[in-house]
Order: structure tokens, then sequence, then C-alpha cells
């Protein structure tokens, strides 16, 4: 048992693929990454603008509640991922991991586009930071199981 993996029958190598299939390889890998780049871009955002989104999205009186409420909601998306990678990892299973990683894709630009015009505290009361928390959960959970979805691919 002294042969390496890369030497067995049936182990590819990527020196043994036509330059059309390296190619591809390359170009599903500069996708992968540039999804999961401005995915991780918009929690970057959400984070840096707390102090803009609690004065938008929670009630006015205290700010420090406010803040802290903005960051407790910015935490769920974080909380939820391994949630995310479970549900998403075993669709991925049974259905396929293509399928999968464009489900994700199409939550994660949907809840961050309901996001961006999402009416505030202001105009439709508690309902802005429930909506607020509701898509940062699916972030999350899109979040979860695209990573995998990426990895894999």
């Amino acid at each position: 048992m002294g042969s390496s993996a890369a030497g067995q029958e049936g182990h590819a190598t990527i020196h043994h693929l036509t330059k059309k299939e390296r190619n591809n390889i390359w170009s599903v890998i500069g996708a992968s990454s540039a999804g999961t780049l401005i995915e991780w871009y918009d929690f970057y955002i959400f984070g840096s603008l707390a102090t803009i989104i609690a004065a938008h999205y929670f009630p006015k009186g205290n700010a420090v509640v406010a803040l802290l409420l903005t960051l407790a909601t910015f935490a769920t998306g974080f909380i939820v991922r391994p949630f995310g990678a479970i549900f998403f990892g075993r669709i991925g299973d049974l259905v396929g991991r293509k399928y999968t990683f464009l489900v994700t894709l199409l939550i994660m630009g949907a809840s961050t586009a309901l996001i961006g015009i999402l009416p505030t505290y202001e105009s439709i009361g508690i309902a802005a930071p429930l909506l607020l928390l509701f898509l940062r959960l699916l972030q999350g959970l899109a979040l979860g199981g695209e990573y995998g979805g990426a990895a894999t691919y």
C-alpha cells in the first residue's frame, strides 16, 4: 500500500484535464468565490452601519438599546449558519449541490434586496425590526447552506 492516491487509477489531477476542463474549473472557482465575497460584504456592511440601522429600524428613545438590538439582529445571521449548513447540506445530498447552491444564492439575494427596500420603524412600527430579524435569519441560513455548496464545486 505504498502508492499514493494520485497514482491510483480513477483519480484525476488537474494535469490530466483538458484545457477546456481546467478553464471550467477556474470559472467555477471564480464564480463561487465572487458570490461568497459579495455575501460576506453584505454582512460587513450591516455591521458597519449598525448605528444607522438602529436609528431607522428600532424605537427611538434609547440609542444604546436600539444599537444592542441591531447587533443582536446582526448576530442572528451568524447563529443560524450551522442550521443552514445542516438543512441545505441534506437538501444537497437529496437533490444535488448545484440546485441547492442556486437556491441559497436566490434566498440570499432576495433577502438582501428586501432589506434594502424595508420600510423604517416610523413607517410600519414594530413590523420593521421583526421583518429585519426575519430577513437576517434567512441570510444566515442561506450563507450557511451556500458555503458547503460553493466549497464542493
